[in-house]
Formats: structure tokens, sequence, C-alpha cells
């Protein structure tokens, strides 16, 4: 069966209820990309949630900056003020199980699994460019990543490199590197709300790019309540 493909779920309960039940029964383990906490209202359900359900996971950078082994002198007004709501909400059994997460790249059945770039986990891989620019650091045939919360990703050739719409199923063709972004289950930053996750079939290495709708009335209520900024509620309205 095809494997369940995780990124940035950034303590949106609601986003990664759906995400569970749209999938349910469609695969036989998962794999997350790193972010499950940071920006919403509910990191400790989400990292309990891990703990019990995740088959390989790696850390992202709020994963990194809401425990403290990070430092926050490089991140937005916005982030900061999250991570230090997120540090005095976690409970020391998440806190030590978030800190204990591997960096990428982590080879699992043949796939690499990095939150931002093979390079660097805190690259972002927006551009052509970016992706160029890690060429030399891409090892896998299908290599998964996240962090940009963008779904899509890039096929990279010997000398070409081209971008992958988030559309339908995509087959890793030989010959190619494939960088497959599932896309963010809690804060979708392409203009579309709904959540984003994929489904990878090591058979015909087939990835299927997935949206559900969630709850983001209770989720933006929960990040209001918790007094968190008024824009990470906002944001989840407009997929931004």
């Amino acid at each position: 069966m095809p494997y369940l493909i995780l990124s940035d779920i950034h303590g949106n309960w609601e986003a990664l209820e759906a995400v569970l039940a749209d999938a349910q029964g469609r695969y036989d383990r998962l794999l997350c990309l790193g972010d499950l906490v940071g920006y919403g209202a509910d990191p400790n359900a989400v990292t309990a949630w891990a703990r019990d359900h995740v088959t390989v996971i790696i850390r992202g950078n709020h994963d990194k900056a809401c425990t403290g082994t990070d430092l926050l002198d490089n991140y937005t007004v916005l982030a900061r003020a999250s991570a230090d709501w997120t540090r005095k909400e976690l409970n020391p059994a998440n806190r030590d199980y978030l800190e204990r997460l591997p960096r990428g790249p982590f080879r699992y059945e043949g796939l690499d699994l990095v939150h931002g770039s093979p390079a660097d986990e805190d690259e972002y891989l927006l551009s052509f460019s970016d992706v160029s620019m890690a060429r030399e650091s891409i090892s896998a045939a299908v290599t998964f990543f996240g962090h940009t919360h963008l779904q899509g990703g890039f096929v990279v050739g010997r000398t070409t490199i081209h971008r992958i719409a988030p559309q339908g199923t995509v087959e890793a063709e030989p010959d190619y590197h494939f960088l497959i972004n599932p896309g963010s289950v809690g804060q979708p930053r392409d203009g579309d709300w709904r959540a984003a996750y994929a489904l990878y079939s090591p058979v015909g290495r087939a990835v299927e790019y997935c949206r559900v709708a969630y709850d983001v009335d209770r989720a933006a209520a929960k990040i209001r309540a918790a007094g968190l900024p008024e824009f990470l509620a906002a944001r989840l309205y407009e997929g931004r």
C-alpha cells in the first residue's frame, strides 16, 4: 500500500484530523517531514499523535525553535511569538520527543526525507536556482521535502530542471531525480486553504497529490483563544 506523506502540520489539529480521515484505508505507513508545531494552538495534541503513529519523522525548523534548540534571531515577529508560546505550552514528554527528532536527509526504503533541502535542512527550495544549488546533494531518485508550504516539486535531469504541478498523480521516471513537496497540512501558502498531503506508491513510484477541507473556523478560534497573533488565525482562511 502507499505511504502517507505529511509535512508542516504546525499544531493544526483540525487539519490533521481531516487529512487522516480523508486518507483512511489508503496507506500502511506514515512519513513526516517535520514542523509538527509552531503557529497553531494544538502542539501537544499533534506531537502526542506523532509519537504514537508516525513511522519515520525528521525535524523541522519550528520543531527546533519551539524547543529552544534553535535561536529565534532569524525568525519573523509572528514566528517568535508563536515559538515563545509553544515553548511554554509543550509538556515535558512532547518537548523531549521534539528535541530528539533526527535531522534530514534521512534515508528510508530508498527515499530521502528532508525538511528544507538535501543540502541544508533550513534552506528553501522555491526556485530553479535553489534546486540547482542543491543539485550535488541530491542522491535518491525520489526526495520528499517540505518547509515552503507549497505543494508540488521539481524534476531534476542531468542538464534540466522542471517544475511539477500539484495535480493528480505523478510517476517518477528513471534517469531523473524527483523532489516532491506534499504541501502543508496545517498552513498552506499557495492560495488554497485546504490541508495538503501526498500518497506515495513504492510500486511504480507514483505520487498522488491530495487536498481536503477542514474545520478552519475551529482551528482559527483556538489560535485566538490562546492569545496568539490574529494574523495566524486569519491566514488560515486565505492559504497564505
